[in-house]
């Protein structure tokens, strides 16, 4: 029996036992009540060494728990950490990426005037020159109308 049911034990015999008159006191059997004190002085030390046991144990479990939640929680801020840092480092490469395509599309926009322009210069130098060609073939055609005239 444990020390709990031990008590109830007692308290069962003196309720049960039967009581002097006119008074509140009762007649026990000094012997058996010895008896049973006598478990519980045994059984008691033990509930005590399993009671500290528990809490000591209850302790252990609860320090190892913490142990753990701080873990968890050093991890979780570590890994927050390096998910900024990777979207900083995303961000970064963007704004690069976008000054790179800016400073292309700008270049391609130059060089696509710039070929612009020299195709215009020399397509004006070959309508001059064609001009030019066309005023002495017309010229040249006005002087062989003229001699062939002069034949006739």
């Amino acid at each position: 029996m444990s020390v709990l049911e031990l008590i109830d034990e007692m308290e069962n015999i003196l309720e049960e036992s039967s009581s002097v008159p006119f008074s509140e006191k009762v007649i026990v059997s000094k012997e058996e009540l010895l008896e049973i004190l006598n478990e519980v002085k045994i059984k008691l030390p033990d509930e005590i060494k399993q009671a500290n046991w528990v809490r000591e144990e209850q302790k252990r479990i609860l320090a190892e728990a913490q142990k753990e939640a701080d873990t968890i929680v050093s991890e979780a801020k570590t890994h927050l950490k390096e998910l900024v840092e990777e979207d900083e480092i995303t961000k970064q490469a963007k704004e690069r990426a976008e000054e790179i395509m800016t400073k292309v599309q700008t270049n391609a926009k130059e060089i696509r005037l710039g070929s612009m322009e020299y195709a215009d210069n020399i397509l004006g130098k070959v309508q001059g020159n064609l001009k030019e060609l066309q005023d002495n073939l017309n010229q040249l055609m006005e002087t062989l109308d003229r001699d062939r005239q002069e034949l006739r």
